[in-house]
């Protein structure tokens, strides 16, 4: 399979979509996203992404999406299951992940890969992630709050990342790439989208310790 191609993990979110940016910066070529649904495959398992929100990244970018529904029991499994089709379909020598500085992350996503018949390629690894936020938002990529934690609440939903959320959030004292998971986002446009996502906020929800944005 070709080393100058690559699958996406894609969240749907920035730092994949960041990720999937620098890699083509480097001249390989994205073909294809993975992304693992929840078991009614109606949603992403990571950001609670619809599906049709991923059907409009993925005709966005021009390339295939290859989904599975999984329990978090199963995810490995059909991750690596899924990705292995989807390489092997596409002729993907190379999976990119959005993964910055967490080591159980990288081991988990290099021991997929192999599974899976490929290499895996962290672009952001060890980057700044404060300069990682600026980064995104100088380059063009559009993304939203989708989820946050009750700490920050539900003001924050539907927000853009821009340097103002930015100064939002580091006053509310979180890291401001959510790489705690005080917050998701989604990626509304970016430089190799051909158009941007057409959607339409819903509802503001809270559950438990986390608020949620509903939308169409």
């Amino acid at each position: 399979m070709s080393n100058s191609n690559f699958i996406a993990s894609w969240s749907s979110g920035k730092d994949s979509c960041l990720a999937t940016l620098q890699a083509l910066g480097t001249g390989k070529k994205v073909k294809g996203l993975v992304t693992v649904l929840n078991e009614n495959g109606k949603v992403s398992r990571s950001h609670a992404t619809p599906l049709h929100i991923l059907e409009q990244q993925s005709a966005a970018i021009g390339v295939p999406l290859f989904t599975v529904p999984a329990s978090w029991k199963e995810y490995e499994m059909k991750f690596v299951a899924t990705l292995k089709d989807a390489a092997q379909s596409v002729n993907a020598g190379l999976a990119v992940f959005g993964d910055i500085d967490i080591d159980a992350n990288r081991k988990w996503e290099e021991d997929a890969a192999i599974a899976a018949g490929i290499v895996a390629v962290l672009p952001l690894w060890k980057q700044n992630r404060h300069d990682l936020v600026y980064q995104m938002i100088e380059c063009g990529i559009e993304a939203i709050i989708v989820s946050c934690n009750r700490k920050l609440g539900k003001d924050f939903l539907g927000k853009s990342i821009d340097a103002e959320t930015v100064i939002a959030l580091e006053y509310a004292g979180v890291d401001v790439c959510g790489e705690n998971g005080e917050y998701h986002t989604l990626v509304v446009n970016s430089p190799f989208f051909a158009s941007p996502v057409e959607y339409q906020i819903v509802e503001k929800k809270q559950h438990d310790h986390y608020c949620f944005l509903e939308i169409i």
